[in-house]
């Protein structure tokens, strides 16, 4: 045992040692000899291209296997990729980017025998068989100077080995994908001990740390992108004196203030990419110090106030990309003296103003982007006449008027978009011309006219056409006009009244987006939609057309999107839809399809959203539909299907929305539905649900996400499901003070339900995110209404109508603050109206009809403003707005009638009379003030005169 031991030490103290210690160094010919057996370990691929990003530029080049003619009969030094110190023949360099070389670099690899590398470049290949990066890179330590592995797939951790490479000056581990990981420990090693380093690239690396002060001052290059950086920025690393590129974007958990001085790095710093993390305080004045600033890039970084006008000292700016921030008012017409500007993105802020004129200043410019802001006004005449513009985005903003004609043999224009303006007119004939065009959009803007569709098929590059959402009228949509490569077509509004026809001799074209919905298309699906070649992830958009005939012709090769909803289409769900392996959203609602749903026996991964609403679909509802794994939205309202609800339906972990109102379901509540962790809406109404919702749960916070219930006009029993109102945590705290409108969806379809909001029966196209309601009514549910229904401060509609319902309103509903409607009509409740309730401003229907209700109602605020309507039935009720006077009300009112009469009586009151006769009239006075205080007359006419008067006023009002 102890001889073991002995020698396990031994062991570790070697490897220790070689770790520290390269091996000896070998001849020039054993040097030969282990770069032969290296290229003899590894296998030479396919021919594939290699692609460089540098700043702002992205470039490719084909592979070349650079190792294929080494061969050991000609000398080492002249085989292509090896560099040799010309005295010694030992060889210093090795430059083996994007030789198309596979395999695994093991420890034992001959290419750590070669112990005077100064330069490895081994870039781009594929060497995914390495399943853990090897420690002997530190057997370089010697004199490596230059260390390039990226992108060739190496996984695992960097080894601290590689913080001992002290003459490192640039070091390059960049991947594609955070396959690559680096420890805390070794990434402050390495800041540390590499002194001399100018360039380090750690792009996608996972570092997953916060970054250190102490940071080598001859750095150049720092690339941190997408690294899981986290905490704050410090401010040394804006002051480096020799910085010429600072990459710290894609790092959403990292923070910094930009410093409000001027910056240690402000005579070198050329490329500054902070994209998507967090700014605060704005852009400083201090950025016009950067005078060298070729690109600056702070996109996505919550970034709000104005462009600061020292940005025009930037001279030397090619790119400057604002986007996705928070940033306002006009822009800065100082921008006009960036003459070197080529790209200019400022789209998705709040910028507002005309159209900006510095435009017209910046005559290299080739990319301009101002979508979705508050621009206004008119376009400038000159705009299509720049002569370098190749790329204008204008989509979403607020500008009018005509597109005029220009020259279309000055533009170089290649994409434009201005979808979703207000530009009006018709389309330019110059757009036309523009032959080299690929991206063009004229959608949803008011452009009207007709437009011969056959004057597009002289574009040969065009790839994407919308022209949906106008006052289009689209002619002669032959197929074979259409451009040969195009793939996105948007056409929806535009009076089509029949499909691209497709002769026989066309090839097929490979889409991956066609919109021809909202049109007057009243044939069968072509035949071509299923046959055609559809790329990965392709919409089609066929609906709110008159289409007929089945589903026979579906395509099933890469669909992503089909939506076939508002049309005539019948038959059966075929059993084609099983086999839809890319498909996320499937809505085949508003249909007269029928038969029974598809028992789909395999795991659909993909689809989110199975929307068959309002259609004819009979039978029980299969278990196999929880083979949708990953499914969001199931909608099978409005068909005429029975039976019960599959316990399977418990395995939609993801599931947001289920609605299966209006059907012929015969259940009792569906218990095993609260588990499920994402379930925000729920509808069961109109169906044949029975018996009593458990009081207990099998889960500690069962449907924790639940914003909308609805199990109205069912056969329920026993008391309101306390339980679940107690653990409706997405109801206390949803969102109350949420000031952007947000929709449940995504980007391809928005949920939708009916539901009953205020009396009426409405339809929610789309429902808003912070929507909450409880719809409980025409049940059978009995005894109180439970209290703790006070704590879901976000609930905005309450029903709990047309039950059995006794006990008192709690005055816990007064915490409601967001409630707009509270329906409790036609129940047992009795006692009086908390006054609490007064304090729901936001409350602007009140339904409280067909109880035992007794009692003041109370007064102020929205109740104010309720009619009679409100308090039908309950008899004992009394006061505003109801005609029966609350006995403490009467008596006041008596006692203010009497002391107004005789208080007031004069001989101008006896005048008053006059219409009965002046007589009669003085006769009665004289009695009157003769007798003192006739209490005999004052309780016959006082009484009646001023309940009169309060009738009166009533009816007024």
């Amino acid at each position: 045992m102890r001889n073991f031991i002995t020698c396990f030490l031994a062991i570790v103290m070697m490897l220790l040692f070689l770790q520290n210690h390269p091996v000896a160094s070998l001849s020039p010919n054993m040097q030969k000899i282990a770069l032969f057996k290296f290229r003899q370990s590894l296998t030479i691929s396919t021919p594939r291209y290699c692609y460089y990003e540098s700043y702002n530029d992205y470039y490719s080049s084909p592979s070349h296997p650079k190792t294929m003619n080494w061969s050991m009969s000609s000398d080492h030094c002249t085989w292509e990729g090896v560099s040799c110190e010309h005295k010694t023949g030992e060889v210093i360099g090795l430059d083996l980017s994007c030789s198309q070389l596979e395999g695994a670099i093991l420890p034992n690899s001959t290419l750590f025998q070669l112990a005077h590398l100064q330069f490895l470049n081994l870039f781009g290949n594929n060497f995914t068989l390495t399943n853990q990066f090897p420690q002997e890179f530190g057997f370089f330590a010697k004199g490596l100077t230059h260390l390039n592995l990226s992108y060739t797939s190496i996984s695992g951790r960097v080894p601290s080995g590689i913080s001992h490479l002290y003459k490192l000056v640039s070091l390059d581990l960049s991947h594609y994908y955070a396959g690559m990981q680096l420890k805390d420990e070794v990434f402050k090693l390495l800041l540390q001990n590499l002194t001399l380093l100018r360039v380090l690239n750690l792009q996608e690396v996972n570092i997953s740390t916060i970054l250190p002060f102490n940071i080598s001052t001859s750095l150049r290059v720092l690339n941190l992108r997408n690294t899981d950086l986290h905490g704050v920025v410090p401010q040394e690393v804006f002051n480096l004196p020799k910085l010429e590129v600072l990459d710290l974007s894609s790092n959403n958990d990292l923070t910094t203030t930009l410093p409000k001085a001027k910056w240690g790095s402000s005579a070198t710093l050329q490329h500054l990419y902070l994209r998507d993390m967090n700014i605060y305080g704005g852009i400083p004045d201090s950025v016009g110090f950067l005078e060298l600033l070729a690109t600056l890039d702070i996109a996505v970084c919550n970034l709000s106030g104005l462009i600061p006008r020292s940005v025009k000292y930037l001279g030397q700016l090619t790119h400057l990309d604002l986007s996705f921030n928070n940033l306002n008012g006009p822009i800065p017409t100082d921008l006009a003296n960036l003459t070197n500007l080529r790209l200019l993105t400022l789209s998705d802020n709040n910028f507002s103003g005309p159209f900006p004129s510095l435009v017209a200043h910046t005559r290299k410019l080739t990319e301009l982007d101002l979508s979705i802001n508050g621009f206004t006004g008119s376009l400038p005449h000159w705009l299509f006449d720049h002569p370098s513009l190749e790329t204008l985005y204008i989509r979403y903003n607020g500008f009018t008027g005509k597109l005029h004609e220009f020259n279309s043999s000055k533009s170089h224009l290649e994409e434009f978009d201005c979808s979703g303006n207000q530009l009006n007119g018709t389309i330019p004939q110059s757009f036309l011309q523009l032959v080299n065009l690929f991206w063009l959009s004229f959608a949803s803007n008011n452009f009207s006219g007709v437009l011969d569709f056959k004057k597009f098929s002289r574009f040969e590059n065009l790839q994407i056409l919308d022209l949906s959402h106008n006052n289009l009228s689209v002619r002669n949509m032959g197929m074979s006009t259409l451009p040969p490569d195009l793939h996105h077509l948007g056409l929806s509004s535009c009076n089509l009244k029949e499909f691209p026809h497709l002769s026989g001799e066309t090839r097929f074209f490979s889409f991956s987006h066609i919109d021809l919905s909202n049109n007057q298309i009243d044939r069968e699906i072509p035949h071509w939609i299923g046959l055609q070649s559809w790329q990965e992830n392709s919409y089609l958009n066929l609906s709110h057309n008159r289409l007929t005939g089945g589903l026979d012709q579906l395509p099933q090769n890469n669909i992503q999107y089909l939506d076939l909803q508002f049309n005539l289409l019948n038959g059966s769900l075929p059993s084609l839809i099983c086999d839809f392996s890319y498909l996320d959203v499937l809505n085949l609602s508003h249909n007269n399809l029928s038969g029974v749903l598809p028992i789909c026996t395999t795991n659909l991964t993909n689809l989110s959203v199975f929307d068959v609403r309002m259609n004819n679909i009979q039978g029980t509802i299969p278990a196999a539909l929880s083979n949708f794994r990953h499914l969001e939205t199931l909608n099978l309202n409005g068909n005429k299907l029975a039976g019960r609800i599959p316990s399977s339906f418990a395995e939609f972990e993801y599931l947001k929305v289920l609605d299966l109102g209006n059907n012929q379901i015969n259940d009792t509540f569906p218990q095993f539905l609260e588990a499920l962790p994402h379930l925000q809406v729920l509808v069961l109404r109109l169906n044949k649900f029975h018996g009593v919702i458990n009081k207990s749960s099998k889960n500690e916070h069962p449907f924790p996400s639940l914003k909308i219930i609805d199990l109205s006009h069912n056969e329920f029993s026993g008391p309101l499901p306390a339980t679940y109102f107690k653990n409706f945590n997405a109801m206390m705290n949803g969102g109350v003070n949420e000031t952007k409108p947000t929709y449940m969806g995504n980007f391809f379809y928005s949920d939708s339900t009916n539901l009953v909001i205020k009396g009426v029966e409405r339809e929610f196209v789309r429902i808003l995110i912070v929507f909450t309601t409880i719809d409980l009514s025409r049940n059978n549910f009995k005894e109180e209404i439970p209290g703790y229904i006070g704590n879901l401060v976000s609930l905005r509609y309450l029903n709990l109508s047309y039950n059995q319902l006794t006990g008192h309103i709690p005055s816990s509903l007064g915490k409601l603050t967001v409630l707009e409607s509270l329906d409790l009509s036609y129940n047992q409740l009795e006692g009086e109206i908390p006054r609490q309730l007064t304090s729901l401003y936001s409350l602007a229907r009140l339904n409280l009809s067909g109880n035992q209700l007794s009692g003041h109602i109370p007064e102020g605020s929205q109740f104010n403003t309720f009619e009679n309507d409100s308090y039908v039935g309950n008899l004992g009720l009394c006061g505003h707005p109801l005609s029966k006077m609350c006995e403490n009300d009467i008596g006041t009112q008596e006692d203010q009638d009497d002391d107004y009469f005789f208080n007031g009586f004069t001989w101008e009151a006896v005048v008053t009379g006059y219409g009965c006769g002046v007589v009669p009239a003085f006769v009665i006075g004289y009695l009157m003030l003769h007798a003192g205080k006739p209490k005999w007359f004052a309780g016959i006419i006082a009484r009646e005169l001023g309940l009169k008067i309060r009738r009166m006023e009533i009816k007024w009002r």
